[in-house]
């Protein structure tokens, strides 16, 4: 880095340095979805569809099964850190979008390599 641009960076606070010299790997980053309240994405969630959502300051996906099942699962794919709200719902699994890993939707099970799950549970809400 030149001097002219820590001198900058200097001048700048965090936040706006980030904004006008975005380090290498946050100019790779997607921008983040917009999450809704978990009890909005729990309302809005239909069979078949996966929503982003923020459950008291957590990341989390709102998945609503083939069967009607409403499950919450950590919006995180531990593949690589894909998020799940970006997938799809397949019968009673959530497919990560990145690599199509598939979690069983009611325990959080890889379907896709033994051993590995991520954190979830199943809201008691009536069928859409």
């Amino acid at each position: 880095m030149g001097d002219l641009e820590d001198e900058l960076r200097a001048l700048l606070s965090d936040e706006d340095a980030e904004a006008e010299y975005p380090s290498e790997a946050s100019a790779l980053r997607r921008p983040e979805p917009i999450r809704l309240p978990l009890t909005k994405a729990e309302a809005a969630c239909e069979i078949g569809e996966i929503l982003a959502a923020d459950d008291n300051g957590t990341h989390v996906a709102v998945a609503r099964l083939a069967s009607g099942a409403l499950v919450v699962l950590a919006d995180l794919c531990p593949h690589d850190g894909g998020l799940l709200s970006d997938g799809f719902v397949e019968g009673e699994s959530v497919i990560c979008a990145r690599h199509g890993w598939e979690f069983e939707g009611r325990t959080g099970k890889c379907l896709s390599r033994s051993g590995v799950s991520v954190p979830c549970r199943a809201l008691k809400l009536p069928h859409i």
